[in-house]
């Protein structure tokens, strides 16, 4: 009997290779691999070729679905490689992992107790795990807490990596494994190496790791009493002198007596190689996976093949790249391996020489690499036979649809809602928003109207936990849309909180839930007392009943109440105004001008009527707060309500001397507020500010400084220039050179024929 352990490094091209090759040669009739127990069933799909790596193994607790694990695999992956094989050659294939019911029940008493945890060290780019952390991506993340300083652990690797003259012990395991050709005795060195590791830096106290490598030990003595005769173990190199040294069945079986557990269940779901990226915070990550995956399928590739692509990423920029330039970068990197005794250029020569000759030293140039190519935004794609929550399917079924594909990489969709491919787009992508699904995000369209919209789209594979959760709503889209919008809003009691379920509902055409969410709504309105809280709701209603006809939606329903409301704000509002604080007149004035604009928008004759009322009530009383005051002078001015005399006369009123410095400030402040432009244009207006500042005395306007400056502070950069100029020469303004007025009379009537005759009217001057 023969049991061969085979220590790997996770997502390594070089260590997939010598598996594969491992496997051929010895043909084991069992193959172990360090995984989820859980997952055995549907390792089954390895061998369907719609199952296209990046993939990942996504287990979770069905009852809280956010407690969730991630066991990502690329196609050098040494694990996919390694049950490729047995499923391609029908022989047995099983994982060897604590289990995640174990591990998610320990998880869950750790927290129970507030057990203090160490951070995972970093002994693992080999040491496979501490795996939670590297190998798998957990969803409910701990804070990090520290270590007491007597634990503290330093990285075996990176010190065997110092010793061999390397500063980096990512780059050291690269030469010395990922890149090495002969792989024959390969597994007994990591083995050897492990072994002398895991002397030299014991990590005893680390119980989790214990139960993981006494379960494996279980499941491997488990295919011993099968009487399998070739097995063969694929674990994470810091495993494998644990697995090869076995102790006494009774001491592996007292770890593990009586481990508390949870149900769980596994899918596969599509991965991304930005998600295998370090970068992203996955702890077993690479730093390069799209260079993994060209090592993985050009393994004999000298750098030619690697700068081809460089420069087919350029010519697609538009950057000249011509053939001259990738032979000099192949030749460079080249000499640069060998100059540090390299056996051939990795990664840091290819990127040195690609910076040198086809980027001219521009960084940003090369960072577009980076992101294209050495992580890449390949994105891998599962059956749509594999088993999957209803929800999952609706949401595969509309993308497939309406062909909205989900990638790694951003795509932009401009939609016209007029016609019905992409209204039913901008649908189905409003109730994804609305059942928190972040799949796309919407930005804003200029111009006017409302029937374009324009979406950024990027999957992430961690959606997968979201549709698993949301699925508890309904088995539709439009189902658990509907019924997790209901259930917000019954949850809450405020108004403005309704109000902006109602316009995310209305574009998500749900109309059970836009039907509830009014008659809420006006409920809520109808015992509301507080004319803030009203007013901080109409715009969203407003914006609401603009959809109406483009989403063949009725807004009547929300044109009543916001009708009802408007009315009673106007009534309660010239009251809300006196005596408040500068906090509160600011959020007001914000008001003011959200009300003015949803006003307009609704071009309802007597709704306009009634603001302009409730504004000239508050303009015109003297108990109003100044700068509230004066706002609404300015918006009546805008409505052409007040011009010309009576504007001036409102303006000598609240500037006289007689007015306070301060209050007078605070009024012109309001008045003034968002553009200066007024005083540009009305000389009259402009004479009673310069006036009122000249007839203050020092002291005085020292005081109003600060208010005056926080005035004109919000004008834009032209609008205080010409301020200034206007200023600076005088009260009319006027800056332009005064032009003479001794005209050359004889030299003015020689010009007057040509002129003419430019405009085919010939004149006849006499003298």
């Amino acid at each position: 009997m023969a049991i061969q352990i085979l220590g790997i490094r996770h997502h390594g091209p070089g260590s997939a290779r010598n598996v594969k090759e491992f496997l051929e040669r010895t043909k084991p009739d069992i193959v172990l691999v360090e995984g989820p127990p859980e997952a055995d069933g549907i390792l089954k799909w390895v061998s369907d070729k719609e199952l296209t790596p990046p993939v990942a193994i996504l287990c979770f607790q069905p009852e809280n679905p956010q407690q969730a694990v991630f066991y990502p695999f690329a196609e050098f992956s040494p694990e996919w490689q390694a049950i490729l094989y047995a499923r391609k050659n029908n022989i047995h294939v099983r994982f060897m992992d604590l289990p995640i019911a174990h591990k998610f029940a320990l998880d869950a008493e750790n927290d129970k107790h507030e057990a203090p945890a160490g951070p995972l060290d970093n002994t693992d780019q080999l040491q496979s795990d501490q795996d939670e952390g590297r190998q798998t991506l957990t969803i409910t993340q701990e804070p990090e807490k520290e270590d007491p300083p007597q634990k503290l652990r330093t990285d075996p690797i990176h010190e065997l990596a110092l010793a061999a003259g390397y500063d980096d012990g990512e780059k050291w395991w690269e030469h010395m494994v990922e890149y090495r050709k002969d792989s024959h005795e390969i597994f007994e060195a990591v083995e050897e190496m492990m072994g002398a590791l895991r002397e030299a830096y014991p990590n005893e106290d680390d119980k989790r790791e214990q139960l993981r490598e006494a379960y494996m030990r279980k499941v491997i003595r488990q295919a011993e009493k099968e009487m399998f005769r070739n097995i063969a173990v694929i674990c994470g190199a810091w495993h494998a002198p644990a697995l090869k040294d076995m102790p006494k069945q009774k001491e592996d079986n007292e770890l593990l007596k009586g481990l508390p557990k949870v149900k769980v269940e596994c899918t596969w779901i599509p991965w991304t190689y930005n998600r295998l990226s370090l970068a992203s915070g996955y702890g077993a990550g690479i730093w390069s996976p799209g260079w993994y995956h060209h090592l993985w399928k050009h393994p004999k590739d000298d750098g030619t093949r690697w700068m081809a692509l460089v420069a087919k990423l350029f010519r697609e920029q538009q950057i000249d790249t011509s053939v001259a330039h990738i032979m000099e970068a192949v030749r460079l990197s080249q000499s640069l391996a060998a100059l540090r005794n390299l056996s051939k250029a990795g990664l840091e020569e290819l990127n040195e020489a690609t910076l040198s000759v086809l980027c001219m030293g521009e960084n940003i140039l090369l960072s577009l690499v980076n992101d294209k190519l050495i992580i890449s935004d390949r994105i891998g794609n599962v059956p749509v036979e594999i088993p999957k929550p209803p929800l999952q399917l609706d949401i595969e079924k509309l993308q497939k649809k309406l062909r909205l594909p989900p990638t790694a990489e951003q795509k932009e969709y401009n939609l016209d809602l007029r016609k019905e491919t992409d209204l039913e787009r901008s649908i189905f992508l409003h109730r994804l928003r609305l059942l928190q699904l972040k799949w796309g995000h919407q930005s804003n369209v200029s111009g006017k109207g409302t029937f374009k919209e324009q979406w950024t789209l990027q999957w992430d594979p961690a959606f997968s936990i979201d549709i698993i959760e949301k699925g508890s709503w309904g088995n539709t889209v439009e189902e658990a849309g509907s019924r997790f919008v209901m259930h917000q809003a019954y949850s809450s009691d405020e108004l403005r909180v309704v109000c902006a379920l109602l316009e995310q509902s209305i574009p998500a055409a749900l109309p059970t839930a836009v039907e509830a969410l009014i008659n809420m709504i006006n409920n809520l309105a109808a015992t509301s007392d507080d004319v803030v809280q009203l007013m901080e709701v109409i715009p969203a209603l407003v914006n609401v009943s603009r959809y109406g006809n483009v989403r063949n939606t009725d807004a009547g329903m929300v044109l009543g109440i916001v009708d009802s409301m408007i009315t009673r704000i106007c009534v309660s509002l010239p009251n809300a105004c006196v005596s408040v604080d500068d906090d509160a007149a600011e959020h007001l004035l914000e008001l003011f001008r959200k009300m003015t604009e949803a006003v307009n928008l609704l071009q309802k004759p007597t709704l306009t009527l009634q603001w302009q009322q409730t504004l000239q009530v508050i303009a015109g009383s003297g108990s109003t707060s100044p700068v509230i005051a004066g706002y609404a002078t300015r918006l009546l001015s805008d409505y052409k309500k007040w011009e010309s005399d009576e504007l001036l006369k409102k303006f000598y009123q609240a500037m006289s001397t007689a007015a306070a410095p301060a209050t007078a400030a605070a009024w012109l402040e309001g008045f003034l507020k968002g553009s200066g432009t007024i005083l540009l244009l009305d000389n009259e207006l402009w004479m009673v500010v310069n006036g009122w500042l000249e007839q203050l005395p020092e002291e005085t306007f020292m005081q109003v400084l600060p208010l005056l400056r926080r005035t004109f502070a919000h004008f834009s950069q032209p609008e205080r220039r010409k301020l200034g100029e206007k200023a600076k020469h005088g009260s009319t303004g006027i800056t332009a050179k005064q032009v003479s007025t001794d005209i050359d009379t004889v030299r003015a009537l020689k010009g007057i024929p040509v002129v003419m005759k430019l405009f085919n009217y010939p004149i006849q001057i006499q003298d």
